[in-house]
């Protein structure tokens, strides 16, 4: 029998040597986006919420003092090794705490819990205080809950109902998506909102990735202790998934789309690593030798040597990812919509050790509606 320092050392090791490989096999493995049936998709989920409001989602008509917060993926579980929400749970609390108390409404964009790895009861059990933070904005009737593929529990188990009054004190609404709706100097701009995990088959509730997930992948996440979502989240070019999200949004006119899903937060069509090669090549063209240093140190931070810069073509701003609420360092981030602006928002322990909310992006609403090739 190994001793426990055996143990301990063994699992070092493994980590160490496993680590990478299990995160780019994630990265790589974990979708199988297809653009024909993606789009497909968006296009059957977005019609059916406009011609029959309420059969898959709401229709909000919105103004400049509408306030919306929009989080996805905690993936609540139950507090163990495999359990990525417990590091960001304080995050969460806190954001929370602050949206109730400036009056916002709560739009959770689906993967709320983590129902491939855990049963139903344990999350139940080990969440009373995210679900009480969360029943607070039902009591304000501003609450918006969208399922994901994590959690397709709710919209197709007939326990769902009786489930939903155990952790909220009464039955509420499941939707796929939904729709905000704001009329800007005479335009309608539709803000078009699901998880983004429709015609995915590797997760559009495929079976195997379920057995996958809780068979293997859990029980292995569980002993490495390795959470796939590092801080590195904002490193990154856009994902296959999330280019095919931006691919669809930018064929509407005067829409754009939110999702969660890939845990990878992107802003106006943008992650924050194409940002900086857009704003380097602005540089470059004015000779800010200044500016041209700065973001070259900051690219040397985010990109391995040889790695080559994109090839960017005219990007539309339509395109919009919450990220995550279970990054491995405890962060989370989001979207606002508050006083005709759009933000992508980030709370973090990093610069008081107590939860702190940070602007990472914003635009106006008009902007994003006025840009001539978003207008379509």
């Amino acid at each position: 029998m190994l001793s426990l320092l055996e143990k301990l050392c063994m699992r070092k090791f493994l980590q160490k040597l496993l680590s990478n490989w299990i995160i780019r096999m994630s990265n790589k493995y974990g979708s199988r986006p297809n653009r024909k049936r993606i789009h497909g998709a968006l296009t059957k989920l977005y019609k059916t919420i406009n011609k029959a409001e309420g059969k898959r989602g709401p229709v909000l008509h919105i103004t400049n003092n509408s306030k919306f917060i929009i989080l996805s993926d905690q993936h609540k579980g139950a507090r163990d090794l495999a359990d990525d929400f417990s590091l960001a749970e304080k995050n969460y609390l806190a954001a929370l705490q602050h949206y109730d108390e400036v009056s916002f409404h709560y739009i959770n964009l689906g993967d709320s819990e983590e129902l491939w790895e855990n049963l139903m009861e344990s999350i139940i059990n080990h969440n009373k205080s995210t679900f009480d933070a969360e029943r607070r904005f039902i009591e304000r009737n501003a609450f918006t809950k969208i399922f994901g593929n994590h959690d397709l529990y709710w919209d197709n188990d007939p326990l769902a109902g009786f489930n939903l009054n155990r952790i909220y004190g009464q039955k509420i609404p499941i939707y796929e998506g939904a729709i905000l709706k704001m009329m800007i100097e005479g335009t309608e701009l539709d803000i078009f909102l699901t998880h983004g995990h429709q015609g995915d088959m590797q997760s559009d509730g495929n079976w195997f990735s379920k057995w996958f997930v809780s068979t293997i992948w859990a029980p292995l996440q569980a002993y490495l202790q390795i959470n796939p979502n590092t801080p590195a989240y904002d490193n990154q070019l856009k994902t296959k998934h999330n280019v095919l999200m931006y691919s669809w949004v930018a064929n509407q006119k005067q829409t754009a789309l939110i999702t969660g899903h890939t845990h990878q937060p992107v802003f106006a069509s943008l992650t924050h690593l194409e940002r900086i090669y857009l704003r380097l090549r602005k540089a470059r063209k004015e000779n800010d030798h200044d500016q041209i240093n700065f973001l070259n140190d900051e690219l040397k931070k985010r990109i391995k040597e040889g790695d080559k810069a994109p090839r960017f073509r005219k990007y539309q701003p339509g395109y919009f990812n919450t990220g995550c609420c279970c990054f491995n360092d405890g962060d989370i981030t989001g979207i606002e919509i508050e006083q005709g602006l759009i933000r992508l928002i980030k709370w973090s322990f990093v610069k008081t050790g107590s939860p702190t909310r940070t602007v990472l992006e914003e635009m106006s609403l008009s902007t994003l509606l006025k840009t001539n090739s978003f207008e379509g």
